[in-house]
C-alpha cells in the first residue's frame, strides 16, 4: 500500500483506531478500501446482471421525472469524481506531486458512476421497476462514505482552517448525491407499458413491489390489514402471477415428460432389435404357446440384462422443468449457512470484552449492533430461500395435478381398473402434496452436512478433542432417532390403512344410509366401524409412545452433548478450565448443530416417501392410453355411417374377448335397435363403437360426430341448462324444441329455479327419469351425426317413454334422418325401427327388420312370443291427445320422491370429499318442495325462461357453515373437558416444571464458569458436574412423563369419545338430514376433522406449551440480570401481539379459503372420470382440461398468499427476536462492571435462541386455532336432532308380529319437512293380509312417499298407520323396520362378501342362503364363482350388472321373508325375462304376504288383487284392475298409453 499512498499516509495505525475512545481510520485506508468496496461489487455483478436483463425483457418503461433525476444525479457524480481527478493533474503541473492513490480512486469511482448511470437506463428499457443490484450499490457507497464524512469534520474542527478546500467541497457534494440516489432507489418506477399489471383488475402487488418491499415482504401488509379488519373472501384475493398458473406450468412439465418418453422408446427399439432371437409371437396369438416360443422362453429373453427397457424417468423431467428456479433458493441457503456461524464468534468476543477491564466501550456497542445486523441479514436471506422453495413446491403441485388430470381422460379401461378413482385422487392430493413438503427442506440434504462440519470445526477450536465425546453422543442418537422414525413411519402407514378402510365403510354407509334405515341394519355397521376405529386407536397409541421417546431424545440431546463434552473437558486435564467464553460459545454452536441433526433423518424419510409417490405417479402417467385411431372417424368411402367388420373386442388386453365376430353396417339415417338378455354385451357394443374398448381385430368406422347417452345418466354439478348445452352456444328456439322432445318442459315449471336450478352432485335432486331425460336432451342439443343411445328409456314412466320415442328417437321424431343405435328392453317400439340386432353372449345372433326376424323364427321370434301382449301395435291413435292431458300440470312434478334422490348407485362409486358450498338464496330449508305454481295451468307453454325471477333459485344443498373470526374459548374448554379438566391443569403444571429444570441447569452452568475467575476450580469439579447432570436428567424425565400422560393417555381418550359420539349422532339422524348434507361433507367430518383431533391437535398443544414456557424463561432470565431489559420488553410485546393478531386472522381465513377451493378440484375430477366416456364421445376433452386448470389456479390463488403470510410473519417475528438479542447485548455492555461473564453468556446465548421459539409460537397458535375448529365441527354433528328411538322396551311387539299382515291407513297425511306442503293428503284405506296391491300414478304423485311412511322414514303430519292393530308410531323404529321388507328402486350393495350383503347379522345358515339364491335365480352365477358365497362385491356392487344387483336385493327380501313386502319399481333396470323371473318368484314365494308394488310397467300388476291410483297425494281410484279399466278413468288412460288395452 505504501506504493499507492506514499510514505506520509500510513495504511493502518493501531493507536488511532482500536485503542482509543475516539477512533478514526487513516486517510489511505479511506481512499483505498472504503472507496473501492462498492466499485468492486458493482463491476463484479454487472456482467451477470446485464446478461440476465438481456434474457428477461418485461417491456419498457416511459421516462419518468424520477428516472430523469436518477440519471442526472449519476452524471453529476461522474463529474464530481472526475473534478477530483483533473484537480490532481492540475496540482501535478503546479509541482505539488500527489501519491498515485489520488489518481486511481477518482478514476475508478468516475467509471463506476457511469456504469451505474448506464444500468439505470438499461433497466428502464428492460422494464425493471425496482433494482436490488443498484440499491445494494448505493447502500454500500453511503455506508463507506460515512467514515470520511465524520473524519473530515473532526479534522476541520481540530485545524484553524481547511487546507484542501476543493476536495473537501467535492466530497460533500459526492456524499449528498449518493444519499439522494439511495433515497430515490427506494421508490418504484411505473409498471412497463403493455404489461398484464395494467389490464388485471386485482393484480398481485408483488409484481410491482420494490426491492425493499420484496425482501421484507412489505407488499403483503395490505392483505394482512384487510384480513384483520374483516374475514377475507375469495374476491379479496389477488390474481395468480402468470408464472404460477397452470397455463405456464403444466405444458412445461408435459413437454419434458414427452421428451423423456420419446427417448426411452427409441432406446427400447434399439435394444429390442438385439434381443429377440426368435420372431416375437404374432399379434393375434395372445397365448404365445403355438408359435414355438413358450411364454417361459420369452421371459428368459426379456430378462437379459441389456434388454431391460429403460423406463422413462419422471424425476428427470421434474428436475429439468423446475430445477433451475429451485437452485436460486439453494444459493440463498448456502449464504445463510455461512452467516449462521458469525454470531457465536461475536458472542465469544462479547464475553471476552466483558472480562477485560479498561477497554474502550465502543467495542461492546459495535459488537452488539453487529450481532443484530448479522441476525437481521440472516433472517432476510433465510426467508428468500424459503420463498423460492415454496414456490417451486407450488409449481410442482400445479403441474402434477394438471398432468394427472390430462392423463386420466385418456387411459384405457384396463388401466382404470388397476387404479380406482380414489387412488387417482390420492395421487392428486396426497402424493402431489408430498412433493410440496419435500421441496421445502430438500436443500437440507447438502446444507445439513455442511453446517455439521462447520460447527464441529469451530467446536474443535474451542474445546479441542473433548468435542469428540459430545459428537459421539450425537452420533449415537442418530440411529436411535432413525429407528423411531422408521417405526413411526410403519405405524403411520398402518394407521392410514385403518383410516382408509374406516372412511371407505363410512362412505358406503352414508351412500346407502337409506337402505340401512329401511333394513334396520345400522347397528351391524356401527359395530364394524367401531371395530376398525379401535384398531386405529391402538396404532395411534403405539405411535404416541414412540413420539414421546423421540421428543425426549430430541429435547435432551443438546443437553446430553453439552454435559458429556464439558465433563470430559474438565476431567481429562487438570489445566482445562471451563470459563464462560468456552461454555457459552460451545452451547451456541451445539444449538446450531441441533437443527441439521434433527432435520437430516426427517428429510431422508420424506425423500423415501416422495420416491414412493414419484413411482406411483410415474406408473400412472405411463399407463396405456386409448388408441384414438381404433375407431376411424374420417370414413368417407362407404355409404354406411357406422360399420364394424369382423370386430373382436375386450376390456383389457389380457382378458378374454367380450365381443366376437361383430359385423354391423348401419346405413346413413337409419334406426337400429339392439336387444338381448342382461349381460349379453349390448352396452359393450356401444363402448366399442366409442373406442372405449381394446380392439383385437377388425375395423370400426363412424362417419361424423357422435352423441352418446349412457345407461346411467351422467349429470354434472351445474345448472340444468349447462347440463343440456354442454358447452354449446345457447339458442333459445332450438333449446325449446329440445326440452319439448325430451318431455322436460313440465319439469322446469316445478323445479325451483326453472332451467337455472343447480343440480347437485350426480344429479341428486333429479329423479332417475329426469336425469335420463337430461342426458337425452344433451345429446339432442349437440346436433351430432350419429346417436348411440344405451337404454335411455328404462328409467322413465311408460307414457313418458312413449312420448320420447315418438318425438325424439322414432321414425317421426326430432332425430329422423340421423343415424341412431338404440339399446332397449322395450318390445313395444321394435316394430317401428328400421333394423333389429339380437345379441347373445357377445355375438350377433341375428339381424334384420322386425318382419324378417319374425319370419326367420329364430331366437328373436321365440323371445317375442313369450313377451308380446296381444296388441303391441296401435295403428291409429283415436284422437290426438292434447298436450295438456298428456302432462297434466303436476305430471312430472318435482316431488322428488325420497327414493329418487338416492344417487345413481353406479355413479355413487365416485364420491369425493366435497363441500358444495352454496348459499341458500332465500334461507329456505334445503330442497324446498314448495311447488310454486307459476299459473301454468292456463298456458300451454311456460313463458320464456329469461323472465323467471332469478331470486327464486333455491339451492338444494345448504352452505357448509365456515366459522369466521376468532375461535371461541368455549371450544378449547370443550376439548379440555374431553381430556379431563384436572388432567389438563396437571399437564400445564408439568410443562412449567420441566422448563424450570432446564433453566436451573443453565444457571448452574453459568455459576460453574464463574469459578474460573476465582481460581478454585479443582476443588468441586465433581459436584459441579453432578448437579448439572441431575438437573438436566430431571428435565428429560419430566418431559417423558408429560408426553406419555398427555399424548398417549388423555388425548387418545378424547379422540375415542368424540368419534363415538359423532358416529352415533350421524347414524341416529333422520333421513332428511342426509338430503341437505352432501355425503362429502359428512365424510369430511369423519376423515379430516377426526384426523385433526387424533394427531394434529395433541402434537400442536405439545409444541405450543414447550415454546411458550421457553420464551417466558428467556425473558425472565434477561430481565433478572438487567432489569432495564423490562423497558425494552414492553414495546416488543405490543409489536408481537399486533403482528400475531394480524397474521392469525389473515392466515386462518386463507387456510379456510384454500381448503374450500381445494374440494372442487377433486370433485370435478371424480365427476370427470365418471363421465369420461361421455366427455370423449362429445369431444369436450379440452374444455374439461381448461375447467380443471381454472379450479387448480383458483386454489393456488389462496394458497400463494398463505405461503407469503408465513414469510411476512417470519421476517417480523424474527425482527423482534433480533431486537431481544440487541437489547440483551447492549444492557450487558452498559452493566459491564456488575455482571459476571457467565451471566452475560447465559443471557445472550438464550436470546439467540428465542427467535426460533417466537416463530413457532405464532405458527402453533395459528395452526391450533385452525384445527381446534374440528372439535366444534365434530360436536355440531354429534348433536344433530335424532329420529325416534330404535327400540322402546315397554312397547316391544311380539316376536312373530305381524301375523296377518293387515295394513290400515287412517286419515293419513305427511310432509317432507316442516313448512312444506303435504305430499300425501288424508289417505284412508285398509288392506287385508295377503292382498297384492299395485300403486300407480304419474311421477311425483306420492307413490314412493307412501311406502316410506310405512317404514317411518317420514313421520306422519296427522293420522296414523296400523299394522295388525298395532299403531306403528308407538313402537321402536328397529322393531318396525325389521318386520317389513322392501326391494328398493336402486339396488344398493356394500363392499364385502356376497354373504354379508344378504345377511349382515349372520342370523341364517348357509343352506338357507343357497336356497334363497336359487329362488332369486342367482344360484348358477354364484356357484360358478371361485369364492362362492364369499365372493367379494366391489364398492357399490360394481362387479355385478345392474340386473344382478336387483336380483341380490330380491334375495335379501326372500331371506327376511316378512309378512309385508314393498316393491319399489324394482324391475325398471331389468330385461323382460329377468323381470318375469322376479314376478313369478314374488308370486310363489310371497303368496301369503301382503305386497305393495309401485309399478312402471303396468303389465306386472294387471293380475293384482287391487290397484291404487294416486294423484297429487290423494287417492284417485282404488279397485280391482278389471273394474278400473271398465271405469275408463286415469288407470284406463295409463293402460292405453302402455298399449295394454285398445
Amino acid at each position: 500500500m505504501e506504493r499507492l499512498c506514499g510514505p506520509e499516509l500510513p495504511f493502518w495505525v493501531a493507536n488511532q483506531t482500536l485503542h482509543t475512545d475516539q477512533p478514526d481510520l487513516p486517510v489511505c485506508f479511506q481512499l483505498s478500501v472504503l472507496s473501492w468496496v462498492p466499485c468492486i461489487y458493482l463491476w463484479a455483478v454487472s456482467p451477470i446482471y446485464i446478461f440476465y436483463l438481456k434474457k428477461n425483457n418485461k417491456g419498457y418503461i416511459m421516462m419518468s421525472i424520477m428516472n430523469r433525476f436518477k440519471t442526472v444525479f449519476g452524471l453529476l457524480l461522474w463529474v464530481v469524481c472526475w473534478t477530483d481527478l483533473f484537480y490532481t493533474f492540475h496540482e501535478t503541473q503546479q509541482g505539488m506531486s500527489q501519491p498515485p492513490i489520488f489518481f486511481i480512486t477518482p478514476l475508478v469511482l468516475g467509471m463506476t458512476m457511469l456504469l451505474a448511470t448506464f444500468l439505470i437506463q438499461f433497466e428502464r428499457l428492460r422494464g425493471v421497476q425496482s433494482s436490488g443490484i443498484l440499491f445494494i450499490f448505493w447502500f454500500l457507497s453511503v455506508l463507506c462514505a460515512i467514515v470520511p464524512f465524520r473524519s473530515k469534520i473532526l479534522l476541520a474542527s481540530s485545524q484553524v482552517e481547511v487546507t484542501d478546500t476543493l476536495r473537501f467541497t467535492t466530497f460533500y457534494f459526492y456524499f449528498g448525491l449518493v444519499v439522494l440516489e439511495l433515497i430515490l432507489c427506494c421508490f418504484n418506477e411505473k409498471p412497463p407499458l403493455f404489461s398484464n399489471v395494467v389490464t388485471d383488475p386485482n393484480v398481485c402487488p408483488e409484481s410491482t413491489a420494490g426491492f425493499l418491499s420484496t425482501i421484507t415482504f412489505w407488499w403483503f401488509t395490505s392483505l394482512a390489514v384487510k384480513g384483520f379488519k374483516m374475514p377475507l373472501e375469495a374476491k379479496d384475493l389477488w390474481s395468480l402471477n402468470q408464472r404460477d398458473s397452470s397455463k405456464a406450468m403444466v405444458p412445461k412439465l408435459l413437454k419434458e415428460w414427452e421428451k423423456e418418453q420419446a427417448k426411452s422408446k427409441s432406446k427400447q427399439n434399439l435394444s429390442n432389435d438385439v434381443v429377440y432371437s426368435k420372431p416375437p409371437p404374432s399379434a393375434n396369438n395372445h397365448i404365445g404357446g403355438e408359435n414355438g416360443t413358450s411364454p417361459e422362453e420369452v421371459e428368459v429373453l426379456l430378462s437379459n440384462p441389456k434388454s431391460v427397457p429403460r423406463r422413462p424417468s419422471f424425476l428427470r423431467s421434474l428436475v429439468r422443468a423446475f430445477g433451475p428456479y429451485f437452485l436460486i433458493g439453494s444459493a440463498y441457503k448456502l449464504l445463510q449457512d455461512v452467516i449462521t456461524f458469525v454470531n457465536p464468534q461475536l458472542l465469544r468476543m462479547l464475553i471476552s470484552f466483558i472480562k477485560q477491564k479498561g477497554v474502550p466501550d465502543w467495542w461492546g456497542y459495535s459488537l452488539a449492533f453487529l450481532m443484530f445486523f448479522t441476525a437481521f441479514l440472516q433472517t432476510l436471506i433465510l426467508h428468500q430461500h424459503f420463498q423460492y422453495c415454496f414456490i417451486t413446491g407450488m409449481h410442482v403441485r400445479t403441474a402434477l395435478i394438471g398432468a394427472i388430470y390430462r392423463k386420466s381422460l385418456v387411459i384405457t379401461n384396463a388401466a382404470k381398473r388397476s387404479s380406482t378413482v380414489g387412488e387417482v385422487v390420492n395421487l392428486m392430493s396426497v402424493d402431489a402434496q408430498r412433493f410440496v413438503d419435500l421441496t421445502t427442506f430438500l436443500n437440507m440434504l447438502w446444507s445439513a452436512p455442511l453446517q455439521i462440519m462447520l460447527a464441529l470445526y469451530f467446536l474443535w477450536q474451542n474445546l479441542g478433542p473433548s468435542v469428540l465425546a459430545g459428537v459421539a453422543v450425537m452420533i449415537l442418537l442418530i440411529p436411535f432417532n432413525a429407528v423411531i422414525a422408521m417405526k413411526s413411519r410403519a405405524y403411520q402407514v398402518e394407521q392410514m390403512q385403518h383410516k382408509d378402510s374406516r372412511i371407505k365403510l363410512m362412505n358406503e354407509i352414508l351412500n346407502g344410509i337409506k337402505v340401512l334405515k329401511l333394513y334396520a341394519w345400522e347397528n351391524s355397521f356401527k359395530e364394524k366401524v367401531l371395530a376398525i376405529r379401535q384398531k386405529e386407536l391402538n396404532v395411534l397409541k403405539k405411535a404416541a409412545y414412540l413420539g414421546a421417546l423421540s421428543t425426549m431424545a430430541w429435547t435432551s440431546a443438546p443437553f446430553l452433548v453439552a454435559l458429556t463434552t464439558f465433563a470430559v473437558y474438565v476431567t481429562v486435564d487438570k489445566n482445562n478450565i471451563l470459563d464462560a467464553e468456552k461454555a457459552f460459545v460451545s452451547l451456541a454452536l451445539f444449538n446450531i448443530l441441533r437443527f441439521p441433526l434433527n432435520m437430516l433423518p426427517q428429510v431422508i424419510s420424506s425423500l423415501v416417501q416422495t420416491s414412493v409417490s414419484l413411482k406411483r405417479i410415474q406408473n400412472f402417467l405411463s399407463h396405456d392410453e386409448l388408441d384414438p385411431n381404433s375407431v376411424d372417424r374420417k370414413n368417407t368411402a362407404s355409404d354406411f355411417s357406422v360399420s364394424v367388420v369382423n370386430g373382436k373386442f375386450t376390456w383389457a388386453k389380457e382378458d378374454s374377448p367380450v365381443l366376437r365376430d361383430i359385423n354391423v353396417l348401419v346405413p346413413q339415417g337409419s334406426l337400429l335397435a339392439v336387444v338381448g338378455h342382461v349381460g349379453c354385451g349390448k352396452s359393450s357394443l356401444i363402448s366399442a363403437l366409442l373406442g372405449e374398448m381394446e380392439k383385437l381385430e377388425g375395423d370400426v368406422s363412424i362417419r361424423g360426430s357422435v352423441a352418446y347417452v349412457p345407461q346411467q345418466a351422467w349429470i354434472q354439478n351445474a345448472t340444468l341448462r349447462d347440463n343440456i348445452l354442454f358447452g354449446n352456444a345457447y339458442n333459445e328456439q332450438k333449446y325449446g324444441c329440445v326440452l319439448e322432445a325430451c318431455a322436460l318442459t313440465p319439469d322446469l315449471e316445478v323445479l325451483p329455479g326453472g332451467d337455472m336450478t343447480e343440480i347437485g352432485e350426480k344429479g341428486i335432486n333429479l329423479s332417475g327419469g329426469q336425469r335420463q331425460r337430461v342426458g337425452l336432451a344433451r345429446a339432442l342439443y349437440s346436433d351430432a351425426d350419429v346417436y348411440l343411445l344405451d337404454d335411455p328409456l328404462s328409467a322413465v314412466d311408460a307414457h313418458v317413454s312413449k312420448h320420447i320415442f315418438d318425438n325424439l328417437i322414432g321414425p317421426e321424431g326430432a332425430l329422423k334422418g340421423k343415424t341412431r343405435i338404440l339399446v332397449t328392453h322395450g318390445i313395444s317400439y321394435l316394430p317401428q325401427v328400421d333394423n333389429i340386432m339380437v345379441m347373445v353372449d357377445g355375438r350377433v345372433s341375428e339381424m334384420g327388420s322386425y318382419q324378417e326376424l319374425l319370419k326367420q323364427n329364430g331366437a328373436f321370434a321365440e323371445f317375442l312370443r313369450n313377451y308380446a301382449l296381444e296388441d303391441i301395435i296401435e295403428d291409429e291413435a283415436p284422437e290426438m291427445i292434447n298436450d295438456e292431458d298428456l302432462f297434466p300440470e303436476d305430471t312430472l312434478s318435482n316431488h322428488i320422491d325420497m327414493v329418487d334422490t338416492e344417487p345413481g348407485i353406479n355413479e355413487a362409486k365416485r364420491k369425493f370429499i366435497r363441500q358444495i358450498s352454496i348459499i341458500s338464496a332465500d334461507g329456505e330449508t334445503p330442497r324446498s318442495r314448495s311447488v310454486r305454481r307459476h299459473g301454468c295451468s292456463q298456458r300451454k307453454h311456460p313463458e320464456p325462461q329469461e323472465k323467471k325471477q332469478p331470486q327464486e333459485m333455491e339451492k338444494l344443498i345448504q352452505a357448509e357453515t365456515t366459522e369466521t373470526g376468532r375461535v371461541k374459548l368455549k371450544v378449547y374448554l370443550e376439548y379440555a373437558k374431553a381430556v379431563g379438566l384436572l388432567l389438563s391443569v396437571l399437564i400445564c403444571i408439568l410443562y412449567g416444571c420441566q422448563s424450570a429444570a432446564a433453566i436451573g441447569a443453565n444457571i448452574w452452568l453459568s455459576e460453574w464458569t464463574n469459578d474460573a475467575l476465582k481460581n478454585h476450580t479443582e476443588d468441586n469439579v465433581n459436584m459441579r458436574v453432578g448437579v448439572y447432570a441431575a438437573l438436566g436428567i430431571t428435565q428429560g424425565v419430566l418431559l417423558l412423563v408429560n408426553s406419555l400422560l398427555s399424548q398417549t393417555y388423555s388425548m387418545i381418550l378424547a379422540a375415542k369419545l368424540m368419534h363415538r359420539n359423532l358416529l352415533q349422532g350421524v347414524l341416529r339422524a333422520p333421513q332428511a338430514f342426509f338430503e341437505s348434507n352432501p355425503v362429502g361433507r359428512l365424510l369430511n367430518r369423519f376423515s379430516k376433522d377426526m384426523d385433526a383431533i387424533d394427531s394434529q391437535i395433541p402434537h400442536q398443544i405439545d409444541i405450543w406449551m414447550r415454546t411458550f414456557w421457553y420464551t417466558l424463561n428467556v425473558l425472565l432470565i434477561c430481565s433478572a440480570l438487567t432489569p432495564m431489559f423490562l423497558i425494552a420488553i414492553a414495546p416488543l410485546t405490543v409489536f408481537y401481539c399486533w403482528v400475531q393478531r394480524f397474521y392469525v386472522a389473515t392466515s386462518r381465513q386463507l387456510k379456510r379459503l384454500e381448503s374450500v377451493s381445494r374440494s372442487p378440484i377433486y370433485s370435478h375430477f371424480s365427476e370427470t372420470i365418471t363421465g369420461s366416456s361421455v366427455i370423449r364421445a362429445f369431444g369436450r376433452h379440452s374444455a374439461f382440461v381448461c375447467m380443471s386448470d381454472m379450479k387448480v389456479d383458483e386454489n393456488q390463488k389462496s394458497y400463494y398468499p398463505g405461503i407469503v403470510s408465513n414469510r411476512w410473519l417470519g421476517v417480523r417475528i424474527e425482527f423482534i427476536g433480533n431486537c431481544i438479542v440487541l437489547f440483551a447485548a447492549l444492557f450487558a455492555v452498559t452493566g459491564k462492571n456488575d455482571l459476571s461473564p457467565g451471566l452475560v453468556g447465559l443471557s445472550v446465548s438464550y436470546a439467540l435462541q428465542v427467535t426460533m421459539s417466537l416463530n413457532w409460537m405464532v405458527r402453533m397458535t395459528s395452526d391450533l386455532e385452525n384445527n381446534i375448529v374440528a372439535v366444534e365441527r365434530v360436536k355440531e354433528y354429534s348433536e344433530t336432532e335424532t329420529e325416534a328411538p330404535w327400540e322402546i322396551e315397554e312397547k316391544k311387539p311380539n316376536p312373530d308380529w305381524p301375523m296377518q299382515g293387515n295394513v290400515d291407513f287412517h286419515n293419513y297425511s305427511v310432509r317432507y319437512r316442516e313448512g312444506l306442503d303435504l305430499v300425501l293428503k288424508n289417505l284412508t284405506l285398509s288392506v287385508k293380509g295377503g292382498e297384492k296391491v299395485g300403486i300407480v300414478g304419474r311421477t311425483g304423485a306420492g307413490k314412493s312417499s307412501m311406502t316410506l311412511c310405512l317404514f317411518r322414514l317420514l313421520e306422519a303430519a296427522e293420522g296414523e298407520i296400523s299394522i295388525d292393530d298395532i299403531k306403528i308410531s308407538e313402537i321402536g323404529l328397529h322393531d318396525l323396520r325389521s318386520k317389513l321388507t322392501i326391494i328398493p328402486q336402486e339396488p344398493v350393495l356394500f363392499s364385502g362378501t356376497l354373504r354379508m350383503n344378504l345377511d349382515p347379522f349372520e342370523k341364517y345358515s348357509d343352506d338357507e342362503v343357497w336356497k334363497v339364491l336359487e329362488h332369486s335365480h342367482l344360484r348358477k352365477f354364484v356357484s360358478n364363482q371361485p369364492a362362492k358365497l364369499e365372493m367379494e362385491c366391489s364398492e357399490g356392487g360394481e362387479n355385478l350388472s345392474v340386473g344382478q344387483r336387483q336380483l341380490v336385493c330380491l334375495a335379501r327380501a326372500l331371506l327376511r321373508k316378512t309378512r309385508i313386502l314393498v316393491l319399489d319399481e324394482a324391475t325398471a333396470a331389468v330385461d323382460l325375462e329377468t323381470d318375469d323371473l322376479i314376478q313369478s318368484t314374488i308370486r310363489t314365494q310371497f303368496e301369503d304376504c301382503t305386497v305393495f308394488t309401485i309399478a312402471h310397467r303396468l303389465n306386472t300388476i294387471m293380475d293384482y288383487t287391487r290397484v291404487l291410483v294416486l294423484d297429487k297425494g290423494q287417492i284417485a281410484e282404488f279397485d280391482t284392475p278389471s273394474n278400473l279399466i271398465s271405469q275408463r278413468g286415469i288407470f284406463y288412460g295409463m293402460a292405453k298409453d302402455a298399449g295394454l288395452v285398445s
